[in-house]
């Protein structure tokens, strides 16, 4: 753990509109992790609301959306947080030295039917795991 959080690690999911692929990390993480790791989602040009798609893809395994709203990204939310996990926002992120970094190249689902985000979401689902798995050690996912 590094030592921007002594007591628990934190996470920030980053992508563009902050409606679709952070906000699915962003609420498996924290089904998973509970209190363990402190999660942020932040978007570098937030929608108005998140997808309605993605909210219903992610009830459909029992996590819950419906009180999430896109947020813009801060340099505050980056240096607050142990991990930046990045989903195409591209030159946008800030960066700050001493976080782990991370980039993961996942299809938008913005705009896309049911059909089209399950498997977007669940390989989400399965990046987070291995997320927790790094970031808590010894605590099974």
């Amino acid at each position: 753990m590094s030592p921007v959080s002594a007591k628990r690690p934190s996470v920030v999911f980053v992508c563009v509109h902050n409606a679709g692929r952070s906000q699915m990390a962003a609420g498996f993480l924290t089904y998973l992790a509970g209190d363990l790791i402190e999660v942020r989602s932040a978007g570098t040009r937030p929608a108005r609301r998140v997808d309605p798609v993605v909210v219903e893809a992610m009830r459909e395994v029992g996590v819950d959306l419906t009180g999430q709203a896109p947020e813009l990204l801060t340099a505050g939310a980056v240096e607050a947080s142990d991990y930046v996990i990045t989903m195409g926002c591209g030159d946008d992120c800030p960066y700050v030295p001493g976080r782990t970094y991370l980039d993961w190249e996942l299809d938008d689902p913005a705009g896309l039917d049911i059909e089209a985000v399950r498997p977007i979401r669940d390989e989400i689902r399965r990046r987070v795991e291995e997320l927790f798995d790094e970031a808590v050690p010894g605590i099974p996912s």
